[in-house]
């Protein structure tokens, strides 16, 4: 069972708490405050008979009555809703009751023409029952944003480890052959020192342990570096240049001649160049180009990388940076994906998908923080 079904039975299983506590305690509530109606139809009746008490009769047993309530607010009104005498009731400069505001009235007849009226509000009990179901949502609120957070902390948790053993076995596995092709490359120099083809193949191979050593890093502590993002982007192009049809052109002009200091580890966001460049490729067809610029603001340097190739629809886009999403045929859907982690997780800035259109072409940006001293 994934991670969104286990989150998907999660939050309906608080729901149904949630509905089945509203409901429990709202008709305590109903049957609480139906029992404070009857007791003060009682206290009520109670306070009549006081009233029309002669001398003889024993009042103690409807005395008891009344003193008896300690928790309902209770206001004694005249026909205009003058407050002649209240009970539970904190001493106020309040003179007139608005009956809309209260519960009742039962009314007193006092005289033929004397009549008083008797109000009450919610007991503390009461009006903190209604106040529970609140409380209790905003409980299994918390408990259901605490459970998903734990559930996407344990889910990224784990994509970590699985892109770190990744990396490092594939840096572990290029080891070997690498040691064996720099042996079999000085062999080559040794027999051949004058063949111009063995120097290009100890490049290549040193190419190999470059991406060796990038894969290693993942993982492990990045170390940042201030310097100029111009020559690592200008390296990443070269290598990509010599590598790329005459058909298609890397227009780099506008970043030539100027400088912009970040904080960077270099052999890694070179790697995330190189691969928005190979992706940029792969999305031309024949002929096509490539162009490079990069601006600022205050706080960030900005790179865009754009093609005029065939642009993404609406699912790649949704998905360009999901692990394991790809529309190569042979494609492990891990370049992007990895280039977002190591700009974002190591470097602190953003990649992202500027722009695109189907026919027109696509823009990806990266993000890099400027040093809080520049």
């Amino acid at each position: 069972m994934n991670n969104r079904k286990i989150g998907t039975i999660v939050l309906i299983i608080a729901m149904l708490c949630v509905a089945i506590s509203v409901l429990f305690t709202n008709n305590l509530a109903r049957q609480l405050e139906q029992e404070e109606r009857k007791n003060m139809a009682i206290w009520a009746e109670a306070t009549r008979q006081l009233i029309f008490a002669d001398n003889d009769a024993d009042i103690d047993f409807v005395t008891s009555i009344i003193e008896g309530n300690t928790t309902i607010p209770v206001y004694i009104c005249d026909t205009v809703g003058n407050i002649i005498a209240h009970r539970n009731v904190a001493d106020t400069q309040t003179k007139t009751l608005i009956p809309e505001d209260h519960h009742g009235p039962i009314e007193l007849q006092i005289a033929e023409n004397n009549k008083q009226y008797i109000y009450w509000d919610d007991s503390n009990l009461l009006t903190s029952l209604h106040y529970v179901p609140y409380a209790q949502f905003a409980l299994i609120f918390i408990f259901i944003a605490i459970a998903v957070g734990m559930m996407f902390t344990a889910q990224r948790s784990e994509k970590d480890r699985l892109w770190v053993g990744l990396s490092k076995e594939t840096a572990h596995q290029l080891g070997t052959p690498i040691s064996s092709l720099n042996a079999w490359q000085q062999i080559l120099m040794d027999k051949y020192p004058e063949d111009t083809y063995v120097p290009q193949m100890k490049k290549d191979i040193n190419r190999l342990q470059i991406i060796a050593d990038r894969f290693q890093k993942i993982g492990s502590e990045t170390e940042l570096n201030e310097m100029d993002f111009i020559p690592v982007v200008e390296e990443a192009i070269a290598y990509i240049r010599v590598r790329t049809s005459n058909k298609i052109t890397i227009e780099d002009s506008a970043i030539k001649g100027i400088k912009r200091v970040v904080a960077l580890n270099a052999p890694l966001m070179q790697w995330v160049i190189e691969n928005i460049l190979k992706n940029a490729l792969d999305a031309i067809q024949n002929e096509g180009k490539i162009t490079i610029t990069i601006c600022e603001n205050e706080h960030d340097v900005m790179l865009d990388i754009t093609d005029n190739g065939k642009g993404m629809d609406s699912k790649t886009q949704r998905h360009i940076f999901d692990a394991g999403y790809t529309t190569k045929e042979r494609g492990w859907g891990l370049g992007l994906p990895l280039a977002k982690r190591i700009v974002e997780q190591y470097h602190g800035g953003k990649l992202l998908l500027k722009h695109t259109q189907q026919g027109i072409g696509s823009t990806f940006r990266i993000v890099l923080k400027k040093p809080e001293n520049s």
